[in-house]
Parts: C-alpha cells; structure tokens; sequence
C-alpha cells in the first residue's frame, strides 16, 4: 500500500529486521507496511481505544498478517513487556502525552533501542523530556502534508547536552542539516510568535510584560535563525 508522506517518513526511519511496535497504531497501516516490505521482522500493533484496534485487526487479517503482526489493546508502553521488541513507533499525539508514556513505562522504555517519535503539539516539551532523561535525538525530519509541516523525532539512549534553548523548538539535527522545509517550517512558527506578541503589545500586567519580553527574544532568535539559512 501506498502510506502517506508522514507515515512514510515515521517508516522509513525502522532499521531491516527490527521488532517494532506501533503505539496508538489506528489502522496498523505502519506495522503492515514494515511487514510487506520485510523492514520489520515481527510487530505489534497497539492502541488505548477498542475501535481504532479493531480497524487495525481487520486490515491485518486483510493482508494475511496475524501471524507477523500482533494486536493489543493497552495504554502507552504498558501494553508492551521488557525486552519485547527494539523500536518504537508512537506518533500522532502531542508532546506531553508522548513524554509521559516514555516516562511511566520506564523499565520498557530502558529496553527498546530506537524511538521514532511524531508529535502534533508541544514538540519542545518532548525534546526536553528527552534530553533531559538520557536520551540522544539522532536525527530529525519535517514533511509537509497538505497545510501543515510535521516533525519527526528519531531517538536512542544516551547523553546529550543542548547548548542552546532555541534547539528545544527546533531541532538541531534539522538545523544540522538544513532540511529543505526549515525556513518554511521558520516562517510559520514566526507568524504565529508575531500574532500573540501583537495581542500582547499594550500588556499593562507585570505578567504580560514579561511574557511579550520573552517571545519577543525568541522571535528574534528565528529570525537570525533564518537569515543564517
């Protein structure tokens, strides 16, 4: 099957001969593709909700995969044991939350090599959750899927140290390598900046003050950023 740019680009990030599991899995158009592709040796396909799970299981038995792709429904990395599988894949949420599934299944997550991470919102909360506890962010990507520009996260474990704040909302490896979507990826997090330092222009509060301060640096930041592309 043909998967979508994003899907595509969270796939094409599994290692041949990996054992993957797929976190809030949907449709288990991943895990099936990984398996058809013979990328993945084996997979799970997981996800908290009965209905996207039972949409997964039927598209599975489609393809006649049951024996290479397991289904389950749990919360997080709790539906996974230690050791069970060596990447995975939890994309489609927004920062926080993905976070906070690595953070509660410590004793999984310590077992898994490769974390292929796509968050919605709050990508800089995850970057710090993730450089903040042991982890290395070893590549990046945007892609660009009708309106909107998504972020992929490719992680192991091990130490790093950010030097740079600005790096927390845009990641460094796609600094590194000027993804070809960077300065647009710039301008929209510049447009949105310039929108709410606009409503806080006549912040009369000690509060609002600081807060225009705040992102007012941090605009300019990006536009360095982007005059440096």
């Amino acid at each position: 099957m043909n998967l979508t740019p994003r899907l595509k680009a969270i796939a094409s990030y599994v290692k041949e001969g990996s054992t993957v599991a797929d976190i809030g899995t949907d449709h288990g158009y991943v895990p099936v593709f990984l398996i058809e592709n013979k990328i993945a040796s084996s997979a799970i396909a997981a996800d908290v909700n009965e209905g996207p799970l039972n949409n997964a299981e039927a598209y599975i038995e489609e393809k006649e995969l049951s024996d290479k792709i397991e289904t389950r429904l749990g919360d997080g990395l709790k539906a996974l044991k230690p050791n069970e599988v060596d990447t995975v894949i939890i994309a489609g949420m927004g920062g926080t939350l993905i976070a906070n599934i690595l953070k509660e299944s410590k004793e999984v997550a310590d077992k898994i090599d490769r974390f292929i991470l796509q968050p919605m919102v709050a990508s800089d909360e995850l970057r710090k959750y993730l450089y903040n506890n042991n982890y290395k962010i070893v590549d990046e990507k945007l892609i660009r899927e009708g309106k909107r520009i998504y972020e992929i996260i490719c992680a192991e474990h091990g130490a790093e140290e950010v030097e740079d704040e600005i790096y927390y909302d845009i990641g460094e490896k796609l600094i590194e390598k000027n993804d070809e979507l960077l300065k647009d990826f710039i301008e929209m997090k510049m447009n949105k900046l310039s929108n709410i330092i606009k409503n806080l222009e006549n912040a009369s509060s000690t509060q609002g003050k600081k807060k225009y301060e705040k992102l007012n640096r941090k605009y300019n930041q990006y536009k360095e950023l982007i005059d440096s592309i």
